[in-house]
């Protein structure tokens, strides 16, 4: 049968036909390059929702192997500029490669969101369903794409979540429901959802679906979801935190001697401070370990006295085996009480996976990194002044399950200890930042984030920031720190939610899918011939 006469008066154009290529590569383009502006900085994290409208407007309908480029160069607007920080000192090579790397994953969730457009359509025939149903399907499957590209490989890299350019938006509180995936379902969802109401011309004849009621369906939509109340924190009195800020030379590249960074601490530590419960330093901060090294422990000591409390600090610190870890620890007026080795060490920067490889691809790069460090095994969650204390060291902080494990293990506040001095004058401590206070909404607790050179801040379980620190000021800032209590349901659930959501999106467009008439097409085909 052949298709209907575009000018007949009976012929409709589909509701998500594809765009020309002409029309569809430039927003792809724009949408990433939105999406990067959503993201620090500058911050504004209402353009993510025009950056998704463009990027699913470029999909939608596209053959698999058009979706795929055009979510490829999506990908590459986004991450080339939100990423640049990571050509900082080692220049474009690591930039732009793991840029790209990272786009082929916007690559593969635009193919899916392409072909969901075409084969759910026909299976939700009716208004309601392309309206509502098909978004939730969109929205799982770029979730599902969130949740692979911050797994695999390496453990992933979790950075640039829809959901993470949320922290200042008016959806930020859902986090401590669904988590940043489950966030970053919703922000989709509600976008592919106004999509939806544009586009989609009514089945039953005679019925328009006016503008009207297209813009009070989305007004609807944004209230219901704005409506959800924050989720009461409980807090339970507080503690009084010295958070030290030493601006010292703590990059890799610095050159610094041995010492010069503990020396920073120590003179930016106020002693004089009055009624200090405990006192944190950022991320290697004591240098090396402090039970091989009587210089650094004596520094310790003298701290710990002074204040009259403990010290949590950092240092690379080695088994008898000779097994590195970047360690987190408790030092008191007895010295060493315990400790946590970082269990995300990040790769490339603080270990190379399969050197072997990577030594050919690129030998000069890869020899920078003389030293690998092992993942830690202890749990992330460590007694200290009389409470518990939940530990990120740098990139844990955009570990989902890390976070998890640290509000499961009653953890009452949490110390995101950091070293930024690598991307001074960049955008990553910003970025981070925000991923660590979208973890204090998440768990429902304070957060400690506390870098060596910036940006240093107290946020409490809201979200909100009670206390900060001038960026690359060598300074410290005393704090009384609410102790929080409650069970978020995303600390409960946010990983059975975001693998529902991911499975469930390519469980549904699997079962979607024409297979029978693919079958039955490939069968006449081979008869013909």
């Amino acid at each position: 049968m052949r298709p209907r006469d575009a000018g007949s008066p009976t012929w409709r154009r589909p509701d998500f036909a594809a765009l020309p290529l002409v029309q569809a590569l430039p927003l792809a383009v724009i949408g990433g390059v939105l999406l990067a502006l959503s993201f620090p900085s500058p911050g504004w994290w209402f353009l993510a929702y025009p950056a998704l409208a463009c990027m699913l407007l470029a999909a939608m309908g596209q053959r698999a192997r058009r979706a795929a480029w055009l979510g490829y160069l999506s990908g590459a607007a986004f991450w080339i500029p939100a990423i640049s920080w990571a050509g900082r000192y080692l220049g474009p090579v690591p930039w732009f490669a793991l840029a790209l790397f990272e786009a082929a994953f916007f690559a593969l969730g635009s193919v899916a969101i392409a072909l969901a457009y075409r084969w759910v359509t026909r299976v939700l025939p009716s208004t309601a369903g392309r309206v509502w149903g098909l978004p939730a399907v969109v929205a799982a499957l770029w979730t599902g794409r969130e949740w692979f590209s911050g797994s695999w490989p390496y453990g992933g890299f979790a950075w640039g979540r829809v959901g993470l350019s949320q922290s200042q938006g008016p959806f930020t509180h859902l986090a401590a429901y669904v988590g940043v995936l489950g966030l970053t379902f919703v922000v989709v969802y509600c976008t592919a959802v106004v999509l939806s109401l544009a586009l989609v011309v009514p089945r039953s004849p005679g019925v328009p679906l006016r503008v009207s009621v297209r813009v009070a369906s989305a007004g609807l939509l944004v209230a219901a979801v704005l409506a959800v109340p924050a989720w009461p924190t409980a807090t339970d009195g507080t503690i009084r935190i010295e958070s030290v800020q030493g601006n010292g030379p703590a990059g890799y590249f610095d050159g610094a001697s041995p010492g010069e960074v503990l020396d920073a601490q120590v003179t930016a530590t106020d002693v004089a401070a009055k009624g200090v419960d405990l006192v944190v330093w950022p991320e290697g901060s004591a240098e090396f370990d402090p039970r091989q090294q009587p210089v650094i422990a004596s520094a310790l000591d003298s701290v710990v006295d002074s204040v009259g409390a403990p010290i949590v600090a950092g240092a690379i610190t080695q088994t008898s085996s000779g097994v590195l870890h970047n360690t987190s620890f408790v030092w008191t007026a007895g010295g060493w009480q315990s400790s946590y080795d970082k269990k995300r060490p990040v790769p490339f920067g603080e270990y190379v996976p399969d050197r072997w490889f990577f030594s050919k691809l690129a030998p000069s790069l890869v020899g920078l990194l003389q030293r690998d460090y092992t993942p830690g095994t202890k749990p992330n969650v460590l007694s200290v002044a009389g409470i518990r204390a939940g530990v990120a060291i740098c990139f844990d902080i955009v570990d989902d399950g890390l976070t998890t494990d640290m509000a499961r293990g009653g953890a009452q506040v949490i110390l995101a200890q950091t070293n930024n001095a690598d991307f001074d004058g960049t955008d990553e401590n910003l970025q981070q930042l925000e991923i660590a206070r979208m973890r204090a909404i998440e768990t429902g607790r304070s957060l400690v984030n506390i870098s060596t050179v910036g940006a240093s801040q107290v946020i409490d379980p809201s979200g909100r920031t009670i206390d900060r620190l001038p960026a690359y000021t060598a300074t410290s800032m005393v704090t009384d720190v609410p102790l929080g209590t409650t069970t978020t349901p995303a600390t409960v659930a946010s990983g059975s939610i975001a693998l529902v959501l991911s499975l469930g999106g390519l469980l549904t467009l699997l079962a979607c899918a024409p297979w029978s008439r693919r079958s039955g097409t490939d069968r006449a085909s081979r008869r013909r011939s």
